[in-house]
């Protein structure tokens, strides 16, 4: 019998459906414990089918431990940078995601970031529990108006224009942004009338929020670094709900002591759940503990997602969201 590991617990409405579709012998760890390296070598030599999360930290030796035993790692969630894909192929083990089903609510979550960071809600929400708020005054804890400001965005995929669209028909605001691609007219048209430049730093200089929606990994580590902060606008808010490793923390720092960065909105860190200390330092911050897509229909949703792509895989067809 096929034998099925999931890394970390599901919701149980998915849960439930694997154990009844019948594709295998599913065992189901704990949601809160990572696997160690340990496991995941053990895992490498004793399932068929591996369906990790974002979170796992998968060591390099499990690809060639795996081979000619796991056959598909199908993964729950959109993004896959934490699989090495390239030894993932190697060594002959397929590789599904789950997009599409997660879009809406990453882009509400970073609209809520991006709101919480430019009206210091955050920063409010502290004073008042702490019983420090003293009444209503013109200059208190002024924050920076959102609507018909300009926002830019770095990734033009799903995700970056439901956050366009929310942004322009719902605030009124200017979209710029920057793809490796050429985005047709129509699509630009049709999120946000954006517009497309040539570059990070040209998106970071013409914008009063910049939200990146682009994926992690080697292409992109660190890319939000010292020299896009720098072009940014003084007094600009930086949104990030895609993965910590894009943004260089250093540079993100130094742009905050500097005040030429006002505030940033983040969901998502370099080294989570492990963040760097200097984050609980600053006022300005917005943090949430990775909660794009964290809504009682959607998590279910990315189950049911990696569900169907392993149905197809084992009845020998191709999955809707292969990767490799």
């Amino acid at each position: 019998m096929t034998s099925i590991l999931v890394t970390r617990a599901w919701p149980k409405e998915a849960e439930d459906r694997l154990q009844a579709e019948g594709l295998g012998d599913v065992t189901l760890r704990d949601p809160d414990t990572p696997m160690s390296h340990d496991e995941w070598m053990a895992a490498a030599q004793t399932y068929d089918v591996i369906m990790p999360t974002v979170s796992d930290k998968i060591p390099a030796g499990f690809y060639p431990a795996a081979k000619g035993k796991v056959r598909v790692m199908a993964n729950y969630g959109v993004g896959f940078n934490h699989i090495d894909i390239d030894a993932a192929r190697d060594n002959g083990i397929a590789v599904t995601n789950t997009p599409e089903v997660l879009t809406d609510c990453t882009a509400d979550l970073a609209m809520g970031l991006m709101l919480a960071a430019a009206r210091r809600i955050g920063e409010g929400e502290r004073e008042t529990r702490a019983g420090k708020w003293i009444g209503w005054r013109p200059t208190h804890m002024i924050g920076k108006k959102v609507s018909g400001a300009t926002l830019g965005i770095i990734g033009f995929g799903r995700i970056g224009q439901a956050m366009a669209r929310r942004a322009h028909y719902g605030f009124g605001m200017k979209v710029v942004f920057q793809d490796a691609w050429a985005v047709p007219d129509d699509i630009k048209a049709a999120n946000g009338n954006a517009t497309q430049l040539g570059s990070m730093q040209e998106v970071a200089a013409n914008c009063d929020f910049l939200s990146l929606h682009c994926p992690g990994g080697a292409d992109t580590y660190k890319m939000i670094n010292a020299s896009v902060f720098d072009a940014m606008r003084p007094g600009a808010i930086l949104v990030n709900s895609a993965r910590g490793d894009v943004v260089d923390e250093d540079a993100l720092f130094a742009a905050l002591d500097s005040g030429h960065l006002a505030a940033a909105g983040l969901d998502v860190y370099h080294n989570e759940p492990a963040l760097d200390p200097r984050f609980l330092q600053y006022e300005n911050l917005v943090l949430a503990p990775h909660l794009g897509s964290a809504t009682d229909g959607t998590r279910a949703a990315m189950g049911h997602r990696a569900i169907d792509n392993l149905k197809a895989f084992l009845a020998g067809d191709a999955p809707q969201d292969l990767v490799t």
